[in-house]
């Protein structure tokens, strides 16, 4: 899975609550990220098992919107999700400490 700073976002809002699951709109305001983003990163990350999509049922008429899907982070995902933010950090801070301009008088 290639960690980008938005899958990265993506990633850290699942690990705040591992349990919980959200919808995409929900997603798309906490990461704020827009649906044409989010929606590819859902589905990468459902293809390769970290979390799991789940429509809701309901009665569309009644509840006045359409069914969300619902995704959770699976076990998999977690630990998956966790070493993957650690190595993208770590790669930042290379990055980063690469950039830096030593400082002159």
């Amino acid at each position: 899975m290639r960690i980008t700073p938005t899958v990265a976002s993506v990633l850290r809002e699942f690990l705040e609550d591992p349990s919980r699951s959200r919808y995409g709109f929900e997603l798309m305001k906490c990461c704020e990220i827009p649906s044409g983003s989010l929606y590819p990163i859902l589905a990468r990350l459902e293809r390769a098992a970290w979390i799991i999509g789940q429509s809701e049922s309901i009665d569309p008429v009644k509840e006045g919107r359409p069914p969300r899907k619902h995704y959770r982070l699976t076990e998999t995902g977690t630990v998956a999700a966790r070493a993957a933010l650690a190595n993208f950090s770590a790669h930042l801070d290379k990055l980063s400490a690469r950039l830096r301009l030593p400082v002159t008088d």
